[in-house]
């Protein structure tokens, strides 16, 4: 592979890009959005100590939310969008190698991501104005929304190389975005129901004669629970669950200040299993139990676990359109036109 030939095909690759009005159009309504969810955010944090928090967290993960619906549409098409326009073929006679042609469609699919991302980097400024945010969690947010943007150009670049139609391919990348966004949750949420155990709860009995709680006996009562801590590996995929345990978390008095914490304290709770519960009357209420910063102290992060999922299930449909793209073809699907 060559360097220059890569960073040509790239350029070539975003000047066609930006030869189009609709990708103004597309950056114009990204800002306006931005400029939406900073105002909301700040009328909603408005009364809180550490307002930049949790507007900060809000930018972040509004910002990934529209990385993982405009990423498909760019890079879904970047090598059967070519096959199909007959501009891939000449391409592949030339110096140019596959691996030059693969990595610079990637590189150029990555740039337009990043686009988006330096847009949103004032806005993620204007969070950190109302406190609560340190320098370290922008630059962590930073890194995992850029690890974000190339997992989903590498898998859009990889279904374009194994899928013939344009079409297809685009659906399939939005499919496999959709399985990492919202069939997480589901394969967590299913099988945390369907795997349950007996749970008990004490509680003092009460003299139905006086009204008080009987301090020297306890009642238990048995009732089944969902087993969310076996399942809870399914959420380490998740891109928006990768960036919450990956960020750094503002605490005030042991309780998450932002978006960030309260995914995260959600995800590590669910990593622990089901216990007794103990109702105490004659001590005012529940035993004394750990505060959310406490509990995460005593958990495990898996952040990493996630993005390697990621990286593996990208690199292999990478590495698949690699092979596809190859040439000389020694088999093409039925229909793929050439030159």
């Amino acid at each position: 592979m060559s360097a220059a030939r890569i960073l040509t095909i790239a350029r070539l690759e975003l000047i066609q890009r930006l030869r189009s009005v609709g990708w103004y159009v597309l950056l114009g309504v990204f800002v306006v959005l931005l400029l939406g969810i900073t105002a909301l955010s700040f009328l909603i944090f408005s009364n809180s100590d550490l307002p930049g928090a949790g507007v900060f967290s809000i930018i972040v993960n509004f910002v990934l939310l529209l990385v993982v619906l405009v990423s498909p549409t760019l890079s879904g098409n970047a090598i059967n969008g070519d096959r199909d326009a007959a501009t891939l073929a000449p391409v592949q006679v030339t110096a140019a190698t596959t691996g030059d042609i693969m990595v610079g469609k990637l590189l150029a699919a990555v740039a337009t991501g990043c686009a988006f991302l330096l847009i949103a980097v004032p806005f993620l400024a204007a969070g950190m104005v109302g406190g609560g945010v340190t320098p370290g969690m922008l630059f962590v947010s930073l890194l995992v929304l850029l690890a974000e943007i190339v997992v989903v150009a590498a898998m859009g670049v990889g279904l374009s190389g194994l899928i013939a139609r344009p079409l297809f391919s685009i659906a399939a990348t939005y499919l496999a975005v959709a399985a990492l966004v919202i069939g997480t949750l589901i394969a967590f949420a299913l099988g945390g129901a369907a795997i349950r155990t007996d749970v008990t709860h004490y509680e003092r009995p009460w003299d139905d004669s006086t009204g008080e709680p009987v301090c020297d006996s306890w009642e238990e009562y048995t009732y089944e629970q969902p087993r969310f801590d076996y399942v809870w590996g399914f959420l380490a995929a998740n891109p928006f669950v990768v960036l919450a345990d990956a960020t750094p978390t503002t605490f005030d008095d042991g309780y998450p200040q932002d978006l960030f914490g309260q995914i995260k304290y959600g995800v590590r709770m669910a990593q622990l299993p089901p216990g007794s519960e103990r109702w105490d009357a004659c001590a005012g209420g529940f035993e004394s139990t750990p505060t959310p910063e406490e509990r995460m102290r005593g958990t495990v992060p898996s952040w990493f676990v996630g993005l390697g999922i990621q990286l593996v299930i990208a690199g292999a449909l990478f590495a698949g359109a690699w092979g596809r793209t190859r040439t000389p073809a020694r088999r093409l699907p039925p229909g793929t036109r050439i030159a």
